[in-house]
């Protein structure tokens, strides 16, 4: 499912207007964007848990040429689910 899908899914069955959903999923991702840029967990009770963790520098290789690479240093978001899925 993607986010046009997941939004006419929740205009559907909350009748919402589609225009309007869109607007609460944009700001809700915004928010936890800069949420996540300032290094805060983002906590969806019933759902899960957003946060960034740091990579260290590390060698890799190039599949092609197999030739060793420098991978820099980065930030990524994390998600662990606190759902039973059934």
């Amino acid at each position: 499912m993607n986010k046009s899908q997941l939004i006419s899914a929740v205009a559907e069955k909350t009748s919402v207007p589609k225009g309007d959903v869109k607007r609460v999923f944009d700001a809700l991702f915004d928010i936890a964007e800069q949420k996540l840029g300032e290094d805060e967990k983002v906590v969806i009770s019933g759902f899960g848990v957003f946060s960034t963790i740091h990579v260290s520098e590390r060698t890799g290789r190039n599949p092609r040429t197999g030739e060793k690479v420098r991978i820099a240093a980065r930030r990524m978001v994390r998600f662990h689910s606190n759902m039973d899925i059934k």
